[in-house]
């Protein structure tokens, strides 16, 4: 270690990354160049010779004495001495290891008087406003991102390089260029600032190696967005394969985010974009207008939030606040009212502030009670405040009750398939007229079924009643007889009261779930075939893909008594839910399969066209055939229509995960080839 590196071959990219454990460790860094020794010096990607070509020109312009140069975590790199050396004498190297400031210092006194060495932490630098002309970063950034350590030293870097750089200043940064690196860097210099990128020329080597690559982010003394730039054939690329895809995605990404900028689109801005006026002045308050954007995260807060900034529109006023908050739990982030424009508008018009930022909590934020949001939110906004709040006047916090007077836990169980799932009581601030006319002398309680992978959405719910108030199901005697010998059902027993042992009881006859009652109507369509096959005494064979709580199928039982449904459902924790919670039972016309949906009507379509292809051929063979006028097999048309294996399907299955957009029904059951199956029958 203590030979010049002249003298030896230079480390492999394996190498490097594996000298250090920690790259953000200050202790880390002082033992390796106290290992390395003063006159060791060691260069972090391309050498002098490969980058003089590239960075040079980019230095050229201002006098070279007056170009006031920054070198962020210096190390024992030559590059300053370099730039020094080829004219440029007023640069000053900061890093956060004494050692190398030490050893930096003894090494370059006498040979190069006019550097400047610092001692300094590079996410805290102690310089005032615009103080710098260039900013020279090799490696240093890339140190800060580890991805076991997130952005948060990385975004505080990049936010002190904004701050020193003079308007026309350049920001050069020497980097492998991974994703999560551009990631931040990217959105972080996007309005106001002019990005291109180079790839560094590479010694030849006979496999591909990792690239340095110069990204180049000059400072412009406006708000105006442009695209990046990049000096290079993208796949032309000789380079790790992996790195390669990863700057090609990241870039892409990137300049279509920007497009969609300037095209108008609209936009989820951070809140540093506004800072920097990508939506105009910030300080003054602007009739109308709506962003939409995010607050925090990046280590400047504990939680990131979504957030809706709105001025109220003219001839709004008298307001009682210049500025306030207004906190939409998750449960109700979904609803008209603070989900669409115009429902927005009209929170803005009943809070009586000025500029109202209305902010929607989502699973993110479960764990935290009230107060802890509100400390989180409250330096954020204040960012947000007009200029002419009184700064001393606190911003008050509003917020949308979640509509629950009363909510009691009642089984909470987790299961290997759908996750922890927790079942419900609640009693509603307000209930519909449907219900309330039925019900109009007390509270209503409802039972829910929530799945915690999707808190904000209820997956079932049931009106409970009491005995002798409405409903008397035909199967209340076998529900009293079901008993259970399972963990799960022991671990419910205490809080369970479900109506089969008690006074309170799931009714059957009403469908809670706005949901339920829009595939009921479905049925619609289909009401005259329903009522022929009525009157004929015939049955309608029906599957549901999909229990949930057993609601639809038993409401549907006690509405079609000719009707014979199978449910179909793949998590047997479902079935011991829906009969133990929610009533559910099973009849000789109300079976359920504990089994896989599409391979079930996988199943069910062979059946049917082996039924078909049968009674064709064995009416063929006894001569029994009546042929139409255009030759069709009539008595097998008959007999096919006679046995048909569903004249119902219901897909009732919601999808674990939502990056389609869609989240009922499952992305399988829409597919083409399951769509055919369905349609054969």
């Amino acid at each position: 270690m203590g030979k010049k590196k002249a003298q030896q071959p230079s480390p492999s990219s394996d190498d490097l990354l594996n000298t250090l454990g920690d790259f953000t460790s200050k202790e880390n860094w002082d033992s390796f160049f106290t290992i390395r020794g003063s006159d060791d010096s060691f260069e972090w990607y391309a050498e002098w010779t490969e980058l003089q070509g590239s960075l040079l020109p980019l230095l050229q312009g201002a006098p070279p004495s007056s170009l006031q140069i920054l070198v962020p975590g210096c190390g024992n790199s030559r590059l300053s001495e370099h730039v020094y050396d080829a004219g440029f004498h007023a640069i000053t190297n900061i890093d956060f290891s004494k050692v190398a400031i030490s050893d930096m210092l003894r090494r370059n006194v006498r040979d190069r008087p006019n550097m400047r060495w610092r001692v300094m932490d590079m996410t805290q630098m102690q310089f005032t406003n615009e103080t710098f002309d260039v900013i020279l970063d090799k490696g240093g950034l890339d140190a800060l991102m580890e991805p076991e350590l997130g952005s948060k030293l990385g975004y505080q870097y990049l936010s002190e390089v904004r701050r020193i750089l003079k308007s026309g200043g350049k920001f050069i940064c020497l980097t492998l260029a991974e994703s999560h690196v551009l990631g931040l860097l990217f959105p972080k210099f996007r309005f106001g600032w002019n990005i291109s990128i180079y790839a560094i020329p590479q010694k030849p080597s006979s496999k591909p190696n990792l690239q340095t690559f110069m990204v180049v982010a000059e400072k412009e003394n406006s708000s105006l967005l442009h695209e990046i730039i990049s000096s290079f054939n993208h796949s032309s690329l000789v380079c790790n394969r992996d790195q390669a895809i990863g700057l090609c995605e990241a870039f892409e990404k990137e300049n279509q985010i920007r497009k969609e900028y300037l095209d108008g689109a609209d936009i989820i801005y951070s809140l540093e974009d506004l800072q920097l006026g990508a939506k105009g002045d910030l300080t003054k308050l602007n009739p109308g207008h709506r962003i939409q954007l995010t607050l925090g995260g990046h280590g400047c807060s504990k939680y990131s939030y979504k957030a809706i900034l709105l001025d109220a529109k003219e001839d709004s006023g008298p307001f009682s606040y210049y500025c306030g908050v207004f906190i939409v739990p998750k449960t109700r982030a979904h609803e008209w009212l603070f989900s669409s424009e115009g429902g927005q508008w009209q929170v803005v018009e009943s809070s009586k502030a000025a500029r109202l930022i209305m902010v929607l909590l989502d699973t993110s934020h479960s764990s935290a009670d009230m107060e802890v949001i509100q400390k989180d939110l409250s330096p954020l906004v204040k960012q947000l405040a007009p200029a002419d709040t009184n700064n001393e006047a606190q911003i008050p916090f509003m917020m949308a009750s979640d509509g629950i007077k009363q909510r009691d836990i009642v089984y909470q169980v987790t299961s290997s398939l759908t996750g922890p799932i927790v079942v419900e009581d609640v009693v509603y601030e307000n209930v519909g007229l449907d219900i309330s006319r039925l019900f109009p002398s007390r509270d209503l309680t409802f039972r829910r079924l929530i799945f915690k992978r999707m808190e904000g959405l209820v997956q079932s719910e049931a009106l409970l009643t009491r005995d002798g108030s409405s409903d008397k199901s035909a199967g209340e005697t076998e529900r009293k007889k079901a008993g259970s010998s399972s963990k799960s059902k022991r671990r419910g027993a205490q809080k369970r009261d479900n109506g089969s042992t008690g006074q309170v009881k799931v009714y059957h006859g009403y469908l809670a779930s706005s949901y339920h009652t829009g595939i009921i109507s479905g049925f619609t369509l289909i009401s005259s075939y329903l009522e022929s096959v009525a009157s004929a005494g015939n049955e309608v064979k029906a599957i549901i893909i999909g229990l949930g709580a057993g609601l639809l199928p038993m409401f549907l039982h006690g509405c079609v008594p000719f009707l014979k449904t199978e449910v179909v459902e793949l998590d047997p924790t479902m079935l011991n839910l829906a009969k133990d919670y929610f009533g559910f039972i099973q009849t000789e016309h109300l079976k359920v399969h504990i089994a896989d949906g599409i391979h079930f009507v996988q199943e069910c379509a062979t059946s049917s066209a082996a039924e078909k292809l049968s009674v064709c051929e064995n009416e063929n063979v006894s001569k029994v055939m009546s042929l139409s006028s255009n030759g069709s097999c009539t008595s097998s048309h008959a007999a096919s229509r006679g046995k048909r294996s569903i004249d119902i399907l219901v897909i009732d299955v919601d999808s674990s995960e939502s990056s389609s957009g869609m989240i009922c029904p499952a992305p399988d059951f829409v597919e083409e080839s399951f769509l055919l199956t369905v349609k054969g029958f």
